[in-house]
């Protein structure tokens, strides 16, 4: 086996709180694999792709100790272009990346790989106002054009549509080299990695735990789930047993105890006896404890727990909304000649489409059109900041009105989503994407909502917490409008679905 990355003893610490989110990890990724880095939010998984590209990248935030060796050149795509890049026109963009003169036959080939009109490369247009399958692609393709071994990928597939979706998919499949990405896209995982690193804290977030497994994801979840049902069954045996045990040693206890009692003094030798008796008893009482601690623990993994909804109902055949026909524009471009669209009550209505084709746009048209019947409407949008007081902790989000009731009630709700004591105590910007994500998913909960409002809620969660939320989704009574190109998440918990296109919306089945 030939080793294109390999990592010995690799620990991170969290400068902000002096967490530690990994330890002594050590892994080897063998040429030409796909490999999957996966976790809940927080983890250090992007923290563990800047280091191993380059170590600078992490100084300010995190402590990072280990050693890696790559062999090859290596290209890192982070999770979003710098602003200095974004500003660039796409020319510029490729030149600061791989150089003023770029083989002409190269730079063909690479648009081609990527799936880019090769006029694209010499093009005015800002990297700002490109979508986001479009930047990603053009990132791809400066690592193409670097020639590089190895890459590294961050979210690679975040704020992608369905179609470039399909293409990353294809690309990861087919590209001769060695990939070590992140991604919380569940049927891209399952479709492309030949391999897991999965990074968890268990015990409340307090003991890290790593694994590397080099076998595809789904075995990879198989294992781990059909591993924790098989020690979850084994650990319940032996506890019914020792139980049992146990019961029978304390009830032999307290009738020699008792007898010692209630001896007289006047009869030394069944004294003796049951002073005899009793350090045997206490004898078997040391067994039973080292017994006791060589148990079959309960598994712990670090699954995604979401309570269950407060409210939010909307009886059966209410018009939620019943919008258009009407145009979408962008200011004064058109984006879709006649939108129309009549969700009743408990309808579940999942909106796709091409990157930059309005999607968000329409979306915050609607929510304000079906708040205007008077339900109790939430909105989540794509940039949590649009909605989060992100000075505020999350507690205060979650009870604003400061009612110690209220507020008892939210720190409750927090600890069953398993934020830890000192998360509950970081201002909500402190919090990860994912976290953040799940507690506007709260916010609904504590709401009490008729419609839930949803632009990708699922883009910040990770595989392991994606499918509780999907749960969430399906166990909601009321009304849901969501734009999303979360494939587990349309074919779970839409009950229809929509395509919008420069024409209007129309029915779309994947």
């Amino acid at each position: 086996m030939i080793v294109t990355i390999q990592v010995r003893n690799c620990t991170i610490v969290i400068d902000r709180d002096q967490k530690t989110v990994v330890e002594n990890f050590s892994f080897t990724v063998p040429r030409g694999k796909k490999a999957a880095l996966i976790g809940e939010e927080g983890n250090g998984k992007s923290t563990l792709l800047k280091w191993l590209y380059d170590p600078a990248l992490v100084e300010g935030y995190a402590a990072v100790s280990g050693d890696a060796y790559i062999d090859g050149t290596v290209g890192y795509l982070p999770q979003e272009i710098s602003q200095e890049d974004r500003r660039l026109s796409v020319a510029a963009y490729l030149a600061a990346h791989c150089g003023e003169h770029i083989e002409p036959k190269a730079l063909s080939r690479a648009m081609k790989d990527v799936n880019l009109p090769y006029d694209l490369a010499f093009s005015d247009q800002t990297m700002a106002t490109l979508s986001g399958g479009e930047r990603v692609k053009l990132a791809l393709c400066t690592l193409l054009l670097n020639d590089c071994d190895v890459l590294l990928l961050d979210e690679p597939s975040n704020d992608l549509d369905l179609n470039t979706l399909l293409w990353l998919e294809s690309f990861l499949q087919s590209v001769r080299k060695t990939v070590l990405f992140i991604s919380h896209d569940e049927v891209l995982l399952s479709c492309t990695a030949q391999m897991v690193l999965h990074l968890e804290l268990v015990r409340r977030k307090k003991i890290p735990r790593a694994v590397a497994a080099n076998i595809p994801y789904d075995t990879y979840m198989q294992r781990r789930e059909a591993a924790f049902e098989h020690q979850a069954q084994v650990a319940q045996f032996e506890q019914k047993a020792f139980r049992e045990k146990k019961e029978r040693y304390l009830s032999i206890y307290n009738a020699v105890n008792h007898a010692q009692a209630t001896t007289k003094s006047s009869a030394p030798e069944e004294g003796r006896l049951l002073k005899k008796k009793m350090h045997t008893v206490l004898s078997i009482g040391k067994r039973l404890e080292k017994e006791q601690e060589a148990l079959t623990e309960a598994p712990e993994a670090e699954w995604a727990i979401l309570p269950k909804w407060l409210g939010g109902e909307v009886k059966n055949g209410k018009t939620v909304l019943n919008y258009g026909p009407a145009p979408l524009y962008v200011g004064e471009r058109l984006l879709a000649k006649d939108v129309q669209l009549r969700i009743t009550g408990p309808e579940r209505v999942c909106i796709v489409g091409d990157n930059g084709c309005g999607k968000s746009t329409l979306l915050k048209i609607l929510k304000d059109e079906i708040a205007a019947r008077g339900f109790r409407t939430f909105y989540m949008p794509q940039v949590y900041a649009d909605v989060l007081p992100l000075d505020s902790l999350p507690a205060e989000y979650l009870a604003p009105d400061g009612d110690k009731e209220s507020v008892t009630e939210a720190r409750i709700f927090l600890g069953s989503m398993k934020y830890t004591t000192d998360e509950m105590s970081h201002p909500i910007r402190a919090l990860s994407g994912g976290q953040q994500a799940k507690l506007l998913l709260l916010k609904a909960i504590l709401d009490r909502a008729d419609v839930l409002v949803l632009d990708e809620p699922t883009r910040n969660l990770s595989p392991l917490s994606a499918p509780a939320v999907r749960t969430l989704l399906r166990g909601f009574s009321g009304a849901i409008l969501t734009v999303t190109h979360d494939r587990k998440l349309i074919g779970e918990a839409a009950t229809r679905v929509l395509q919008l296109t420069p024409e209007g919306l129309k029915p779309f089945s994947l």
